[in-house]
């Protein structure tokens, strides 16, 4: 088997070994299976039913992620994105569900073409240096920041209850996080989430930690019944709505527009942040095998779409399973197996809470933080484009807004300083998609 691996994924060749790759391949499962919860509470608030949201989520993320391994070997994982998944659900309840499924089929489709021509790839590597380090930097602040959140500490922009046994428990294992990867412990990330979780079983078994769904503090010991058959996807399979999506006209295109407009930049922004600190960029800043990682992206969205669920995009907390030294497809199809586990699992993976996640969020955000110090900041029409990338992405808690604020920023910047010979024809076309964008 470990032959196999060699083989398939080249672990040698990028320094790494099978143990590691499976280590980083279940700590960044740990981190994104949040996911197997949230998104079918938000879209069964649609209408949608919500066990085959479970079963299509499990499956789509398990499809795109293996098809990142086996396409692109990269170490990363792909699920329906937060944030799209909302948009979905304000979409279905203004006209209804199967045409927000249609309209993520579509922008799916035509974001395979994208990627089988180059266009994607094209944004990936043409995208300036400084950018690049930008986005590694926002992505770092964002996963920082949603780390934060999920333990409590930030609640609605303000300090949350710091006497809270969820935020307590949340420091305890950040600090034991730092300290195990300040030694050099193989696997932190992933010990700290299992030690944090463990704390907190024993804070309920003795009565500190009270189970409170209302309060977000659900139950932490897993129900006797760990094996449990995945529900059907038949409500939700295969639905779409072409004829409505034809008479909305207009509508329909500026919906999936706005859909393939954030699966595209999320995806980019993505990609260039977990591979600029994984150092799988080459010497030339570009990204090898682009084109193979946007096609999984794009296959992963167009499977999400029949089994029903909203847009699949690649998870910015790929960069945990980075952090513990995952550097190919090996970790990528370790998560994606796991995902496939949870079908059957649900119980167990579903106990884990986010307050036991968090530190390892927190953790990775330092990780990616560090790429500041390789921006060039003496030039400010580098510099505040760089500037306004980091700081948009946690702001509007979106990847695909730093991009657009950065990349506007850049070549209005550069043409008004007279280096408009520096801006590439591509960099021009996706300012204008940005302009167009935000006048729809």
């Amino acid at each position: 088997m470990n032959g196999f691996f060699e083989r398939t994924f080249k672990l040698k060749e990028h320094n790494t070994n099978v143990r590691t790759e499976i280590m980083a391949g279940i700590t960044t499962f740990m981190t994104m299976a949040y996911i197997l919860v949230v998104n079918p509470n938000i879209l069964s608030s649609a209408g949608m039913d919500r066990g085959a949201i479970f079963t299509a989520t499990a499956l789509s993320a398990a499809i795109a992620t293996i098809a990142m391994a086996f396409l692109a070997n990269y170490p990363v994982a792909l699920a329906s994105g937060m944030g799209l998944n909302a948009f979905f659900a304000i979409v279905a309840s203004r006209y209804s569900w199967e045409i927000a499924l249609t309209a993520i089929l579509v922008e799916g489709i035509i974001f395979i073409l994208l990627s089988l021509v180059n266009f994607r790839e094209a944004i990936v590597n043409g995208m300036p240096e400084n950018l690049k380090y930008a986005i590694t930097v926002g992505i770092g602040l964002f996963i920082a920041f949603i780390g934060l959140q999920n333990a409590g500490i930030v609640v609605a922009g303000e300090v949350g209850d710091l006497k809270s046994i969820t935020v307590i428990l949340s420091l305890v294992g950040l600090l034991g996080t730092i300290y195990l990867t300040h030694k050099g412990v193989k696997g932190a990330l992933l010990w700290g989430i299992l030690g944090t979780y463990v704390l907190g079983i024993i804070c309920q078994l003795i009565g500190l930690y009270t189970v409170d769904p209302d309060a977000g503090r659900f139950d932490l010991i897993p129900s006797l019944q760990l094996i449990s058959l995945p529900p059907s996807v038949a409500p939700t399979f295969y639905k779409f709505d072409f004829a409505g999506a034809f008479k909305l006209g207009f509508e329909f295109f500026v919906i999936m527009f706005s859909f393939l407009f954030v699966d595209i930049f999320d995806t980019v922004g993505t990609l260039i942040g977990v591979a600029s600190k994984g150092n799988l960029l080459d010497k030339d800043g570009k990204l090898p095998r682009a084109k193979e990682a946007l096609l999984a992206d794009a296959i992963g969205t167009v499977a999400g779409a029949f089994l029903g669920t909203s847009t699949v995009t690649s998870y910015v907390e790929s960069a945990s399973g980075v952090a513990e030294g995952g550097r190919t497809g090996l970790t990528a199809l370790t998560t994606g197996v796991l995902f496939i586990v949870a079908l059957i699992f649900a119980p167990i993976f579903t106990a884990i809470p986010s307050f036991a996640t968090a530190p390892a969020l927190v953790v990775v955000g330092l990780f990616m933080v560090t790429s500041i110090t390789k921006i060039d900041f003496s030039d400010f029409t580098e510099g505040l484009p760089a500037f306004l990338a980091i700081i948009m992405m946690p702001f509007t808690s979106s990847i695909a807004e730093g991009i657009v604020f950065g990349i506007l920023s850049w070549v209005i910047l550069k043409v008004l300083s007279g280096n408009a010979k520096k801006v590439q024809p591509l960099m021009y076309v996706l300012a204008v998609l940005f302009i167009f964008k935000i006048a729809l």
